[in-house]
């Protein structure tokens, strides 16, 4: 009985008093060892990844329709009715005769009395720049 150590000392014979080497608490008045709480951090990390990533889904959706509606415009300029070489920076009347076909002009809508379709700008690189547009349901 004189061997037996009480139960809150801890002590072995290979190691003696090692309670200051041991990874987890060993007596009464030691400090609490808790586990975090590893699964809120996650749905905090999750939920912030989430929407960073919407967010940049949403950014790269606005700039293709931006791109496809762009498109569409020189599309429809380039398939129009022209007879001169447009002059790059030139700006550029983009009309529909009566029947139906579009067609390109120097003259500005207030000018005459024609459909017009919008007012465009011929870049360096070859595309049509929309300056102003009288319905985007054109395309």
């Amino acid at each position: 009985m004189e061997n037996k150590k009480p139960d809150n000392v801890v002590y072995t014979v290979e190691a003696g008093y090692n309670a200051n080497v041991l990874p987890y608490a060993t007596g009464v008045g030691a400090p609490v060892i808790s586990v975090g709480d590893v699964v809120s951090w996650k749905s905090r990390g999750i939920d912030n990844v989430n929407k960073e990533l919407g967010n940049k889904f949403n950014e790269l959706k606005l700039q293709y329709e931006k791109l496809m509606e762009e498109y569409e415009w020189n599309e429809l300029v380039y398939s129009a009715k022209f007879s001169f070489e447009p002059v790059i920076g030139e700006i550029y009347h983009l009309y529909r005769d009566a029947q139906g076909v579009n067609f390109l002009s120097l003259i500005g809508p207030n000018e005459w009395n024609k459909e017009h379709i919008g007012t465009f700008k011929l870049n360096s690189d070859k595309k049509w720049m929309l300056l102003n547009a009288q319905d985007s349901n054109f395309y």
